[in-house]
């Protein structure tokens, strides 16, 4: 409604045009017109505001742009400056999941159902409840932008809360993360040693531990941030689709300093001098620790990579896997495309590995170290199915065989430690360390690089001597843990391990 502005000397006329938007009463040369009561200014608002209101409905609405999801899709992405990390993760969404089916609808015509349609589609090829809702928000984001750019009225991925459900908690909670114990951890990185045959595995997995940095800080690691009484989280490694692993600031900007028992610093110092003065090739940086398994070759061999065919294409790594592995999982237009790049580029797979890695994989860290170690079996990996690590028995726990006829050397098998633990579970379980320490939540924050942003938090403070009390409770939890598996056995195949059991025997 129209409204009367007091001018000190004289009242003016004003009223809404837009939201957000107002206009003031002129006279027919343009001139604000000053009215000498507020009654008359009020009126003659209302007189604008319903010529105005008039104009608007009788203006014919102008029609959206026809433009294809798919068109749209390849314009928004190209607008975004973020971080080399989410734009991989936004191009794996768009290619993998959103344009194998909107890639040929029109962005105006997109309708609610269409996306429930989808999203129940997803659903029964088995992906994970928290994986859809995660493509369905950058689908929602994509849509947003449109809405803004005029080319739809609303936002059809937008999903309307409470409806035909019970109010409450989430029905759609994922199970509890697995942690596991002091022991465990220890355990599990005798095992991991194990398997990789070297000390470097054993280090990291109980860094992980007892620090709970998350798996790229542990990748990225350099040797100069590790201090003597502490390690400093300075970067992380993001491995990206193309296999480079993007040197990057850690998570959240969480910088920070993580004390570290006297124990683990000799650990380190030693895995440091094992590391040796080399640099890698990727950023001629020296970490603290390297790749376990030999390296695809990329760099050395000739022809074209996978890489490569991606960048000709225009698309992810991962939507050229699929046209190899699972072309029905690919838009036809999109696999036709990639499969006339490789054609043209005569790219080769399954080239023979030449070098050792300098950096672990996440994957395959996970897969053949890992999860082997905590639960005693290889998982299913095509062409193969799931099977225990096959061990000689001797000496105790157990030696993995290796070679050709492995299977058939088995004496022994590793029970499970913790099914269903992942490398960032161990970021979890020092948390759970930290509260069975009683550690005050300040310190706990400080170490996993979180932010509590409360009033209550802003009056806390660390002490030194709440630093010193959490070191002193790690230390206990570890010799505690040492002496449980020096009554397995006195000894170790693990060789710094070995040192460690045998020093106070």
């Amino acid at each position: 409604m129209g409204f009367a502005e007091n001018r000190g000397d004289y009242w003016r006329g004003r009223y809404k045009i837009d939201p957000g938007k107002y206009g003031t009463v002129k006279d027919e040369y343009g001139k604000t017109i000053r009215f000498r009561t507020k009654r008359a200014a009020e009126k003659a608002a209302a007189v604008e505001e319903e010529r105005a209101l008039t104009a608007s409905r009788a203006a014919p609405a102008a029609a959206p742009e026809r433009i294809t999801f798919g068109d749209y899709a390849s314009r928004w992405y190209e607008a975004q400056d973020l971080a080399a990390s989410t734009m991989q993760n936004y191009r794996r969404h768009i290619e993998e999941h959103l344009l194998p089916q909107f890639e040929e609808a029109v962005v105006s015509e997109i309708t609610k159902g269409e996306i429930d349609t989808w999203e129940r589609g997803e659903r029964a090829r088995g992906y994970a409840a928290s994986s859809i809702k995660t493509w369905r928000g950058t689908l929602h984001l994509i849509l947003a932008d449109a809405v803004d750019e005029e080319l739809r009225e609303s936002n059809p991925a937008t999903r309307r809360r409470g409806r035909g459900k019970r109010a409450g908690r989430s029905r759609s909670r994922g199970p509890e993360k697995v942690v596991t114990s002091a022991l465990g951890v220890l355990l599990i990185a005798e095992r991991a040693a194990l398997l990789s045959g070297r000390d470097d595995e054993f280090v990291a997995v109980v860094a992980k531990g007892y620090t709970g940095m998350r798996w790229g800080e542990i990748v990225g690691l350099e040797t100069e941030y590790v201090r003597p009484t502490a390690v400093r989280v300075e970067h992380q490694l993001y491995e990206l689709d193309s296999g480079e692993m993007h040197r990057c600031p850690p998570k959240d900007d969480s910088y920070r300093t993580i004390d570290t028992p006297e124990w683990l610093s000799r650990l380190l110092r030693g895995q440091g001098t094992r590391a040796g003065d080399r640099p890698c090739n990727c950023h001629g940086l020296r970490y603290l620790f390297s790749g376990h398994a030999a390296a695809n070759g990329a760099v050395q061999r000739p022809g074209a990579k996978l890489v490569d065919v991606a960048r000709v294409a225009g698309v992810s790594t991962g939507t050229v896997s699929n046209v190899l592995n699972r072309p029905a999982a690919v838009a036809d237009s999109t696999r036709v495309a990639v499969e006339q790049v490789i054609a043209d580029l005569g790219y080769i797979r399954y080239w023979p590995a030449t070098e050792n890695a300098p950096h672990w994989r996440r994957n395959g860290f996970a897969t053949w170290l890992f999860q082997p170690a905590a639960t005693g079996w290889y998982p299913k990996k095509a062409p193969q199915e799931a099977r225990p690590v096959p061990l000689r028995a001797d000496p105790w726990p157990g030696v993995p065989a290796r070679g050709r006829g492995a299977a058939k050397r088995t004496e022994a098998s590793w029970v499970p430690i913790a099914r269903g633990l992942t490398p960032h579970g161990l970021r979890h379980s020092h948390k759970t360390m930290m509260d069975e320490l009683r550690t005050p939540p300040k310190l706990q924050d400080e170490r996993m690089g979180h932010e509590d942003g409360s009033v209550q938090a802003r009056y806390s403070h660390i002490t030194p001597e709440m630093r010193q009390e959490l070191m002193a409770g790690l230390t206990g939890m570890w010799e505690e843990s040492l002496a449980a598996r020096r009554r397995m056995s006195p000894g170790s195949p693990v060789t710094v391990l070995d040192t460690l059991l045998r020093a106070e025997s």
